[in-house]
């Protein structure tokens, strides 16, 4: 027994490897296939749309039972990633993808699936907004706080503006609480721009005085740009929502603002392609698959949504066709990223195979202990 045991470990090894090593920003590959979902379902793709958003059902089950294994077997690993700023805001990424999921949910009118993924993600929101930033500032390696930063920062107001659409859109089904809603919505638009403004000085900051070499430009910069396109979609659903309070006197400051941060989002897309080039083409580093890779394509699917958002609601319609021809690269970026991970996902699956073959040959040349029944014999139920 204690042998099939270590047998047994021993083939799990490589599925336990990639538990403990697994990114705490996975679930961006949830928020990028959410909000494809969303632009595709936005245009009329239904069908579409539907496979992408029973995708992205399947793999935020799948990420909350590997992160939970994580937590529990791998504890060592997984609160080195809480200590850990160059990679404790990658949590993040799990307050936007249930939030996404749920504005997903509310197009598919499904408001009660929908209603608890707000109300977990405003939960998740909270405690982490105030948890996670202080491992930050308790970080005490010698090294400035500046040296850790990264594009990963940004999704602390990508979380934020998420929120802000998943309250907007839950607000007709919540009669009697529009008031707190409306103002909720707000307060976490707000947040967000400030983060993201905080974030930006923080990294402007950090590449000035300790600048930034080809591998350290990741796809989680990408964020950078999505986080303006999030903002846009955000303010676009608040400006949307029942007359509140909260939401009248702040309509005219969203409103006016949403198209300056869709302008600079816009505009700070070249300035990332020349990075990439400047990282791969320049630099000569490898482009391979890396889970960080959907914190690039989330950013494409959002700026689609948001120029098409903004182009519908403002009548701009070389706005929307911008929004139409970055859905259809996102599409592509989402695809290639999801090719890559299903071939990670496949070596994973080989090598835990091959070493379950290698250990049944070696167990099939041992020798068999005094008296024991052939394994041969016994699986065929014979004898000489």
């Amino acid at each position: 027994m204690a042998e099939a045991a270590v047998v047994t470990q021993h083939r799990l090894a490589p599925v336990k490897q990639a538990v403990a090593q697994l990114s705490p920003g996975y679930f961006a590959l949830v928020m990028g296939t959410g909000i494809i979902s969303v632009g595709l379902k936005d245009l009329g793709f239904d069908s579409f749309s539907g496979v992408l958003l029973t995708i992205a059902l399947v793999a935020y089950a799948v990420l909350w039972v590997l992160f939970l294994w994580r937590a529990i077997a791998f504890r060592r690993e997984f609160f080195a990633d809480v200590r850990n700023p160059e990679k404790v805001f990658a949590f993040f990424t799990i307050v936007a993808a249930t939030d996404v999921l749920a504005v997903r949910l509310f197009l598919e009118e499904r408001p009660h699936v929908a209603m608890p993924l707000v109300f977990v993600g405003a939960g998740l929101w909270f405690v982490f907004g105030y948890v996670l930033p202080w491992q930050v500032l308790m970080a005490r390696d010698g090294k400035s706080v500046l040296t850790h930063t990264n594009g990963t920062w940004f999704i602390w107001a990508v979380a934020s503006q998420s929120l802000a659409i998943g309250l907007a859109q839950s607000q007709p089904f919540l009669n009697g609480s529009t008031y707190w809603v409306g103002l909720l919505a707000v307060l976490s638009w707000s947040v967000g721009v400030a983060l993201y403004l905080a974030v930006a000085l923080f990294v402007m900051l950090r590449i000035i005085h300790y600048g930034l070499t080809p591998e350290e430009f990741e796809p989680p910069y990408w964020v950078s740009m999505g986080a303006l396109a999030i903002a846009v979609v955000a303010g676009v659903n608040v400006v949307g929502m029942d007359s509140t309070p909260m939401v009248d006197v702040a309509s005219a400051i969203i409103g006016g603002t949403v198209v300056i941060f869709w302008c600079i989002a816009a505009w700070l897309i070249p300035m990332l392609l020349g990075a990439g080039v400047w990282r791969h083409w320049i630099h000569k580093v490898p482009l391979r698959y890396v889970p960080t890779m959907w914190s690039m394509v989330f950013p494409m699917g959002m700026f689609a949504v948001a120029s098409i958002s903004l182009g519908q609601l403002d009548a701009l319609p070389i706005v929307e066709n911008i929004g139409k021809v970055s859905l259809v690269v996102a599409v592509t970026v989402w695809t290639m990223a999801m090719i890559g991970m299903l071939r990670r996902i496949s070596w994973t699956a080989r090598a835990a195979f091959s070493r379950a073959g290698a250990a049944d040959r070696e167990e099939a040349r041992a020798p068999a202990p005094e008296g024991a029944v052939p394994r041969e014999k016994f699986r065929s139920g014979g004898s000489d």
